[in-house]
């Protein structure tokens, strides 16, 4: 029987555990962060009104059985100067699909259909959302592209409005799961705000599923410069008190070279870590020829050797 495993996140990070996790079940369900405001994204959002569709766009790809040529469209992006410029043909296709279907849950289903994606994608939530954070200089900073451009790290981050429901089936998926594995993805801009709703987090923590979260191979510039483990678990925890995790997913393989012009460093497990008592897995993860990311194969294998059962995890 196929395991039913939740995905929470969003970006390259959830798009590149869907696409090493659909090798072992097409019962997956993927629940993608809408607080997207940048690139075409947010350009499509403000002008529209449309839920962002770039994180969706890239989980389609991931998950499509379709013929690559069909994925390779869904992600061609336009040039400049052709009246289109920095708009992707997946984002155009499910804003039109949006409209001809009357709304974007029903064109993510029509996209899936046609691409022949296994497993679901799903918003976090149906409402148009804005994400703020407090800097620790004191300020606020509203709208996900901008955190990043601040001139001060990252304190806390929260949602407006506060209260948004959660996407119905995005709790029944939770409820039913085997498996919910939280990440990898940007902590602040992906994996948060995903947490942030607040029946998602309830849903979790009434699930009786396998729950891990995944950390990133490397630091994020702006967002998480020179974070380590606890760094990750920390924030986690000053957001959402009580999340239960029963694994945390750490890369053990530091060889691959990262220029250092890239301003980044790989995410070690440091000795306050141990405080959390959450017990790490440590695995090389690594992709070797993007040592800043995770190889989906790697990544989606060693999950599996746990929540299949094959590896016993002791909790």
């Amino acid at each position: 029987m196929e395991s039913k495993i939740v995905a929470i996140g969003g970006g390259t990070g959830l798009s590149t555990l869907l696409r090493g996790l659909k090798a072992y079940t097409s019962q997956l369900t993927a629940v993608v962060t809408v607080a997207d405001d940048g690139g075409s994204s947010g350009r499509l959002r403000r002008g529209l009104g449309v839920l962002p569709p770039g994180d969706f766009r890239q989980c389609i790809s991931a998950l499509a059985e379709a013929e690559p040529l069909m994925s390779q469209l869904f992600e061609y992006r336009f040039g400049e100067g052709s009246g289109l410029d920095g708009h992707s043909f997946g984002n155009l296709f499910l804003v039109a699909l949006s409209g001809i279907t009357g709304s974007f849950e029903s064109a993510l289903r029509e996209a899936s259909r046609v691409l022949a994606v296994r497993g679901r994608i799903l918003p976090a939530t149906l409402h148009n959302l804005v994400l703020c954070a407090e800097l620790t200089n004191g300020s606020i900073v509203c709208g996900e592209s901008k955190l990043v451009q601040a001139n001060s790290k990252i304190h806390r981050v929260f949602l407006e409005p506060e209260d948004s429901p959660a996407y119905p089936e995005v709790i029944q998926a939770i409820l039913e799961a085997n498996a919910i594995v939280i990440g990898p993805g940007s902590l602040y801009t992906s994996i948060l705000p995903n947490l942030l709703v607040r029946d998602i987090t309830r849903a979790i923590q009434a699930s009786t599923g396998l729950k891990i979260y995944v950390c990133n191979v490397a630091s994020q510039p702006g967002e998480t410069d020179n974070y380590n483990l606890s760094d990750y678990l920390t924030a986690i925890r000053r957001h959402v008190v009580s999340l239960p995790l029963d694994a945390v997913l750490v890369n053990s393989n530091f060889t691959p070279n990262i220029p250092a012009e890239w301003k980044v460093s790989y995410v070690s497990i440091d000795p306050d870590a141990a405080k959390f008592k959450i017990p790490v897995i440590e695995a090389d993860l690594v992709d070797e020829q993007r040592p800043t990311r995770h190889d989906s194969a790697k990544l989606a294998r060693t999950l599996m050797e746990f929540i299949s059962g094959e590896k016993p995890l002791i909790r």
